[in-house]
């Protein structure tokens, strides 16, 4: 089936991703397949940065990699099957190049119930879903 799984997650909300991770296990576990967690930490506007200290970027690092490495712990899948990387950018632009740096053949997206604002602006799922070079399995 699918050997190589990647999902967003939002440390913000990882509620969101609760869905999304346990089909994505499910699916690994029934294919001999890994999962690999990606988050996606913004890009803070440079006029920001003499408002925060030296070390806020290295911070925001150790802290999502912390967060994520827990979330990654609660999978139900041997621990050599689950990676979890933190990446900075754009989210849809982030996780199509960690799908296609770590191979992945399914992304699995959590994504919450359309709303006006997404209709008219369109959301991350949507673009992942259309600019994906693998399958994409989009979980409410």
């Amino acid at each position: 089936m699918y050997k190589t799984i990647l999902v967003p997650v939002d440390l913000a909300e990882p509620a969101a991703s609760e869905g999304a991770l346990a089909t994505a296990a499910r699916l690994a576990d029934a294919g001999d397949g890994t999962i690999r967690l990606i988050y996606v930490r913004p890009l803070m506007p440079v006029t920001y940065m003499e408002y925060v200290p030296a070390s806020f970027e290295q911070d925001q690092q150790r802290e999502a990699e912390e967060k994520l490495g827990d979330i990654a712990a609660s999978v139900p899948l041997p621990k050599e099957r689950v990676s979890a990387v933190v990446r900075l950018g754009s989210i849809y632009h982030e996780v199509l190049a960690e799908a296609e740096d770590a191979g992945a053949d399914l992304v699995v997206v959590g994504s919450h119930r359309p709303t006006m604002a997404t209709y008219l602006l369109g959301s991350n799922a949507t673009t992942i879903v259309r600019h994906a070079t693998s399958s994409v399995l989009v979980v409410r």
